[in-house]
């Protein structure tokens, strides 16, 4: 009798996946529960543990045992934009890189406003930079994004041609497909609050010499 394949939307058990930017870990904590075990995931946070804690709660605490029970490696203070210099990371390959609706920050100012975007934009390029170089050969990186305005204004395929990641193909992001995920601001204010998943999309991009094979 064949082994029953374990995964969850675009993410299997078999795979080697990275997970970066995550908030409380509800996401990493949806793929565990489909995974069971499995040894060769890594989620990672940019900020440390107790700041988790303080902003999250009870639920992230939660979350950070059962990926502890189920094999996950869980790394804290990662940050993308030098993520493959990572002590631990850089000596490692990876199938998938997921990055769920990046943002760089509020500091005070408007999504509309010119400086806010060019912040946004900046730390897509450096995560694309960073993550091209942990990918395993026909590896993908997989960014989840609004794509309405003014989070369309970034244009994240033009910030990943810029390093040599081209797009590979577009999907509908739906949240019931990740049971659990709680999509979380992060941000100074209001950190543990949610924010509206309107024309959502996984932009699933792969390297161009891997695209032309």
């Amino acid at each position: 009798m064949k082994r029953r394949k374990r995964c969850r939307k675009h993410y299997r058990r078999s795979q080697k996946i990275l997970l970066v930017g995550e908030g409380n870990f509800s996401f990493s904590a949806s793929l565990a529960r489909a995974f069971r075990m499995a040894v060769n995931m890594v989620a990672t946070s940019l900020d440390s543990k107790d700041t988790l804690l303080t902003k999250y709660g009870r639920s992230c605490e939660q979350h950070l045992q059962e990926l502890k029970k189920k094999g996950w490696l869980v790394l804290h203070e990662v940050d993308v934009n030098d993520m493959n210099q990572h002590p631990t990371l850089k000596y490692m390959k990876f199938d998938v890189i997921v990055f769920n609706f990046p943002h760089a920050g509020h500091f005070g100012l408007q999504e509309t406003q010119t400086m806010l975007k060019e912040m946004h934009k900046d730390l897509l390029r450096a995560f694309f930079r960073s993550a091209r170089e942990l990918l395993e050969k026909g590896g993908e990186v997989h960014v989840a994004h609004r794509d309405d305005s003014p989070y369309n204004k970034w244009k994240i395929e033009e910030l990943a041609r810029e390093n040599d990641l081209v797009l590979k193909e577009k999907v509908v992001f739906k949240k019931e497909d990740y049971p659990g995920y709680e999509n979380k601001r992060g941000s100074e204010t209001r950190a543990n609050g949610t924010f509206p998943l309107k024309e959502c999309f996984t932009f699933k991009f792969c390297l161009e010499t891997d695209n032309n094979d």
